[in-house]
Order: C-alpha cells, then sequence, then structure tokens
C-alpha cells in the first residue's frame, strides 16, 4: 500500500499511468504480457529535473524548482528593462528641450513675428505696460491725500453716507488735551500721503455728542466705514498700541485688521512704476 509520503513525493511507479489500454497490460488469461522474450517492458518515468515551461512534477519539489526558474526570468527581465529606461534616459538628457524653446522654434518657423513675442525683453516690455494701464486705472480714483477736520455731527454723516461706495473712511474721535490724540492726529496726517485713496477725518468728541465717560475713557478712537458700513471700531486704541505710538504703529495695526493695503507685499515692478510708493520711500 501507499504511503502518505509516497504521494507527496510523487515519486513512485504507482503514481504514472500507462498509455496503452487495460487490455494490454494483462492477456485473455490475466496474465502480463512482456516482450517476445518473456521479459516485461520497463516503463519510462519523466526527468524531473527538466525544465520544459510547465512543472513536470506535482509535488513540492516541483513547484519550488518551478518558482525558483520563474523568478529568475522574471528578474532578468527587470534587470533588461532598467537597463533599457537608463539608456533613453540619457538621451533624453542630451536633446531635451524646454517647452519655451519648442513654442520658439516652431513659431519662428511658421511666423517670424509671432515669435518676437516668446522674446524675454518683448515680454518684460509687454508686463510693464500692462502695469502702467493698471495703474492708470487706479489713479483715476478719487485722491485725498489729507487729513479732513469736521465741524459737526452733520459733516460727520456727511463724510460717510455721502462718499463713493469704494472710498473707505477712517474717522479719529478726540479729545484735544488727551496726548495719544494728539499724537494720533499727526499719524493720520502722514497716513493720508501714503494712502491718499483713503479718505482720514478728525472730529472731536465734544462735537459729536457723546458721553462724558466716553470724552474719557474712549479717545482716541478710530472708526471705520466704507459704503456707509462701519467695518471698524476701535475705542481707547492707545491700549492696544500704547501711548507712546508712531505712524508705523497705527498702520500696522490697521494692516493687521484688514482696513488698509500692506504696501510690503506689493511687487517691486509696481512700486518702481508708481509714483507715489516712490514718494512714500523717501
Amino acid at each position: 500500500m501507499a504511503t502518505l509520503e509516497d504521494k507527496i513525493l510523487g515519486e513512485k511507479l504507482h503514481n504514472y499511468c500507462s498509455s496503452s489500454e487495460g487490455s494490454d497490460n494483462e492477456d485473455l488469461g490475466g496474465e502480463k504480457r512482456g516482450n517476445s522474450a518473456g521479459i516485461e517492458t520497463p516503463k519510462v518515468l519523466p526527468d524531473v529535473n527538466k525544465w520544459e515551461g510547465a512543472s513536470t512534477n506535482t509535488g513540492p519539489k516541483g513547484v519550488i524548482e518551478d518558482w525558483r526558474k520563474f523568478k529568475q526570468l522574471e528578474n532578468e527581465k527587470r534587470a533588461e528593462s532598467e537597463k533599457e529606461r537608463i539608456e533613453l534616459a540619457k538621451k533624453l538628457t542630451m536633446t531635451v528641450q524646454t517647452a519655451l524653446d519648442e513654442e520658439k522654434e516652431k513659431s519662428a518657423l511658421e511666423d517670424p513675428e509671432l515669435a518676437e513675442l516668446y522674446n524675454d525683453e518683448f515680454l518684460l516690455k509687454y508686463q510693464k505696460h500692462r502695469i502702467q494701464e493698471m495703474l492708470h486705472q487706479t489713479n483715476l480714483q478719487k485722491k485725498f491725500g489729507n487729513l479732513y477736520f469736521l465741524r459737526d455731527t452733520q459733516e460727520f454723516l456727511n463724510a460717510v453716507d455721502k462718499e463713493e461706495k469704494t472710498v473707505t473712511v477712517v474717522i479719529h474721535i478726540y479729545e484735544e488735551h488727551v496726548e495719544a490724540c494728539r499724537t494720533m492726529n499727526q499719524c493720520l496726517k502722514q497716513l493720508s500721503k501714503i494712502y491718499n485713496s483713503v479718505k482720514f477725518c478728525a472730529i472731536s468728541a465734544s462735537q459729536v455728542g457723546v458721553s462724558r465717560a466716553f470724552k474719557v475713557e474712549g479717545v482716541p478712537a478710530l472708526l471705520v466705514y466704507k459704503a456707509g458700513n462701519i467695518i471698524g471700531n476701535f475705542v481707547k486704541l492707545s491700549n492696544e498700541i500704547g501711548n507712546q505710538f508712531e505712524i508705523e504703529d497705527v498702520q500696522g495695526y490697521l494692516v493687521e485688521h484688514g482696513l488698509l493695503e500692506d504696501k510690503s507685499l506689493k511687487p517691486a515692478l509696481i512700486r518702481s512704476s508708481n509714483p507715489d510708493d516712490s514718494e512714500d520711500s523717501d
């Protein structure tokens, strides 16, 4: 009887079947047929070490051998593919061109005038020209460039409600005897030169008609309006920036709250094209 090991290894004779029919194995009397000399012909077993593209042994030994040969072929194929990739990369490195260079050559062949558009000097000039056009449109905006002192509540309302909707209006409520208020007025005068499209105003707390407590505890106060709506309300601003502040402190505070443009973020090319900015740098 075959053992379990015989079945797993698949190397015993009983695992291989003859290709002849059963009638060839036995004669009519039930005896085995032989050759003319009466000697039984031996069966030929397959060579388990020969690779023919498919497993010749269904046991673990055959499977392992098949896997080894498969991995060997796979590694050889991968190495060849990597070699071809390296050669292609070297070739492209020597002949590569930027997309702009290709467009220049193509344009030069199709239309010489169009090729001039890809010239770096031309592009720079065109860029400056467009910036000048945009600055011109900006210069058409309403300009102020000064600190306006309002005399009563009606002028206060007119400064807010009757101004163009695109204009930012900054109103300082102050008391003359308060040092921080006097410093704030000086800072706003300088800021009005830098931000000449912003309307800076100032009005005495007594003229506005605010409470006595506000006159003592609320000033200096900055109210910021746009399109008739208040967008910033800063009471007792000296508590935030101190009593000994300068123009940079006020500017930085309003920029931080998004009420003034950050001039430092403007590209150098635009600053050099804007005469107002050149004056500011002085």
